[in-house]
């Protein structure tokens, strides 16, 4: 993404409440530079480079990281300084971490990096734990299990529970070390795990699953994927069982450098010390007993973001705030999509395989859509529900929204990449979110007036449009095709009934109060 993109997203975001930061994370294999924006509870990346130094790679020798390492790292550094500076972003965080924090040179390496004004902080093993601890409960708010961030100089593992870090321990088991290791034998791998969880006194299996963090772990994501020709393309959120862990773990160890080099997006280096990560993972699958593991693209940088948040922030649904304000940013605003939803709720079934905040995801999307080139809107709407970075939706719950923004538009039959995703009913379910927006929309171009002049509702076997009388030419040929085709989605009659302000005003009541006791029932 160019200097001037970042810019725009800059304003755009600061005009419509969003921020923009970076994040500089000096590791031990990689140096790496993240410009974020758009909403703080679920910040979008505007720019990812890298920089691979490997600054560790010599400390289990030299205890000391190599001069051309520090130089490239450098030299990296500064082109990151000066382009967050012509960017005009002050909210910059740097920190460092296993390689600079065990290398008898690393003192002297920050304080050049602080003449480049960036002002790095040194974190320990411990707070590096915590942090991509953090980062991990940003990206799936409620669950529990372990952290598993394998980095270049160590592995972290530390337990969430609750919303919050348990404690954690830091391993010499990074990507740089572990070819030394694996030469003095497997099993010395299964040692150094079962010394530091003693030192720790963590002497049992865990509870849930592993949450891996680590560009290595990803690039197992990926192969993984690969090999099952997952019909979705980004790691984050893959969910694999622990049988099949264990067998894609065995099946890593054994492979060929070549034929994971060969994997898309999984690059040389990686696919070099994939094999030695597959003999760390079968070790603690071994030895932590999890329920499978959950890949996750959130880590270190995006809990040093999360970490900073008010508790109210952190309590944002990151599904409906990632989705809000990317709707917003292109004029689709969520207040109308809430009030779209809300119209259309009396005539869907009452969370039935989906959420409401589902449906609303799904209702926003939809109505982004609409903000695009018609010629380019149900694909793009596609794509948006399918490819982009959403937080916490399962690959269910993604061909649902597919469904839902495909049916928008008019179309109920589904590619074979959506079908794959979920269940034939959850998908079925999800159209008729689409079907309902589509409807709602056309009857009169989302004005607030037309929201307030009409209902739906299903009565008696009918799938009923209600108007008030005032408003009884909304109903032309659009709004009759799609509640027609809403109607026969439901397996209902389609009718339409004209009232006046006084009935209409007790009919809204009626469904109101008729709403508001199915909710209750639902609970």
């Amino acid at each position: 993404m160019t200097s001037q993109n970042i810019r725009r997203k800059r304003d755009a975001s600061r005009s419509n409440g969003g921020f923009t930061c970076a994040v500089i994370d000096i590791g031990s294999n990689t140096v790496r530079m993240v410009v974020y924006g758009g909403s703080p509870r679920a910040p979008t990346v505007l720019m990812n480079e890298k920089v691979t130094a490997r600054l560790g790679r010599d400390l289990a020798d030299t205890g000391r990281m190599p001069d051309e390492a520090i130089e490239l790292a450098l030299g990296g550094l500064a082109r990151f300084a000066l382009i967050l500076s012509d960017l005009e972003i002050d909210d910059v965080q740097t920190v460092a971490t296993a390689a600079v924090r065990e290398a008898e040179n690393g003192a002297e390496f920050l304080a050049k990096v602080e003449d480049l004004g960036l002002h790095p902080r040194l974190i320990s093993g411990e707070e590096e734990a915590q942090v991509s601890a953090m980062g991990v409960i940003g990206a799936f708010p409620g669950r529990e299990g372990v952290v598993a961030d394998l980095g270049g100089g160590s592995l972290e593992l530390v337990a969430i529970r609750d919303g919050e870090p348990q404690g954690g321990v830091s391993m010499p088991l990074g990507t740089l070390r572990l070819a030394s290791l694996l030469e003095q034998g497997e099993d010395r791998v299964d040692e150094v795990i079962e010394q530091a969880l003693r030192d720790a006194g963590w002497d049992h299996s865990i509870t849930g699953p592993l949450f891996m963090v680590g560009g290595t772990w990803r690039s197992m994501a990926l192969y993984s994927m690969h090999r099952q020709s997952h019909p979705l393309s980004d790691p984050h959120g893959l969910s694999i069982n622990s049988a099949d862990a264990a067998k894609l773990a065995k099946r890593i160890a054994r492979a060929d450098v070549g034929d994971l080099k060969a994997v898309p997006r999984v690059s040389s280096m990686r696919a070099s010390i994939l094999p030695g990560a597959a003999v760390l993972l079968g070790a603690l699958l071994t030895r932590l007993q999890p329920e499978g593991l959950v890949f996750s693209s959130w880590g270190l940088r995006e809990g040093l973001l999360h970490s900073r948040l008010s508790k109210a922030e952190r309590a944002q649904d990151p599904l409906l705030a990632g989705i809000g304000y990317f709707a917003a940013q292109i004029g689709a605003s969520p207040a109308v999509s809430a009030r779209i939803a809300g119209w259309t709720v009396a005539a869907l079934p009452t969370e039935r395989h989906g959420t409401e905040r589902l449906r609303l995801a799904a209702t926003m999307l939809s109505l982004a859509s609409m903000q695009v080139e018609p010629n380019l809107r149900t694909t793009q709407a596609v794509e948006w529900a399918l490819y982009k970075r959403w937080l916490d939706l399962t690959d269910s719950e993604r061909g649902m929204l597919a469904a839902a923004v495909l049916a928008n538009s008019g179309q109920t039959d589904l590619p074979e990449s959506i079908a794959a995703l979920a269940p034939a009913d959850r998908l079925h379910e999800a159209a008729g979110w689409g079907l309902a927006t589509r409807l709602c929309r056309r009857l009169g171009g989302q004005s607030r007036k037309s929201l307030n002049v009409s209902l739906l509702a299903v009565e008696d076997g009918d799938l009923k449009l209600y108007l008030r009388s005032s408003h009884a030419a909304l109903y032309g040929s659009p709004p009759r095709k799609d509640i027609k085709l809403l109607a026969e989605h439901l397996g209902l009659t389609p009718a339409v009934e004209i009232l006046s302000k006084e009935d209409f005003a007790a009919k809204r009541d009626e469904i109101a109060d008729r709403k508001w006791s199915d909710a209750i029932a639902a609970k």
